[in-house]
């Protein structure tokens, strides 16, 4: 999918020119924050919480700047109607801090998880790694890059971070959750990074008839549950088969309900 523009601080330029100096310190050392949100059918999904996110993310690590929940609002969708497009594909938000912060919106290729994962869950391992802002989406991202390298090496989807404290908190692109029976738990708000997909979907879950409790569980209390299963922009809801050695026995029928309950209310909103 060739894209032709891109937006800059609020103005449409060609896509040749959304580029970082390497002599840009504060991209360099990560100073910056990022969304990532998909478009279908010229309608970005959920971009008010993605906004908010962006805008919150960069409160927590002191990236000020002058732009607006309404400005970037704007500048996003003035650059679908200039893209003119009914594909899907994806939008990055990059805001850059410094004496004068950048602000970039990036289509890109969207991402597709092969579906037979839905069918048949996914593998994933752990990584004992920390971010070191966990509830803001930052460029600081090496932790996670290795982890989810090392994951790609071992054939596996994705890693799943171990803290200091042995917990297993989320994904490194991914928020994680596990289930019994119709009680959804997550991991303590403090320790990571609460996604949009995580945020629509546990709202959708408790109007269903299920708890969402917040709890740390560590890889030793992976039997104690029916199943597990990870959500992200992309990936949507996305079923667990194996954690490192631990396989799950099957997919529980929460978890498909969980997914039929997402994939419905984007068509509502589609």
């Amino acid at each position: 999918m060739d894209f032709k523009f891109v937006s800059i601080n609020g103005q449409i330029r060609p896509a040749e020119e959304a580029v970082v100096p390497l002599t840009n310190i504060e991209y360099g050392y990560g100073f910056g924050v990022y969304e990532s949100l998909r478009v279908v059918n010229g309608k970005a999904y959920f971009l008010t919480d993605h906004i908010e996110r962006l805008l919150g993310s960069a409160k927590i690590i002191g990236l000020t700047h002058a732009y607006t929940a309404n400005q970037i609002a704007e500048f996003t969708e003035t650059l679908i109607k200039k893209l003119n497009t009914q594909e899907s594909y994806n939008l990055k938000i990059l805001l850059i801090g410094g004496k004068e912060p950048l602000l970039y919106i990036l289509p890109l290729a969207p991402l597709f998880v092969d579906k037979k994962l839905y069918r048949d869950g996914a593998s994933v391992i752990t990584a004992r790694y920390e971010r070191p802002f966990p509830q803001a989406k930052t460029l600081s991202m090496l932790g996670s890059y290795l982890g989810f390298k090392k994951a790609k090496e071992a054939g596996c989807y994705d890693a799943l971070a171990v803290d200091r404290d042995g917990v297993l908190t989320e994904g490194t692109r991914t928020n994680l959750f596990f289930i019994k029976d119709k009680t959804i738990f997550t991991a303590p708000k403090e320790k990571i990074l609460e996604g949009v997909t995580k945020k629509i979907l546990l709202g959708l879950a408790q109007k269903n008839g299920f708890t969402v409790v917040e709890k740390s569980v560590r890889p030793a209390a992976l039997a104690q549950y029916d199943g597990a299963f990870l959500t992200a922009t992309s990936a949507k809801v996305l079923p667990i088969k194996k954690i490192d050695d631990y396989v799950f026995k099957n997919i529980p029928e929460s978890i498909i309900m969980l997914e039929k309950l997402y994939d419905e209310h984007l068509e509502k909103i589609g």
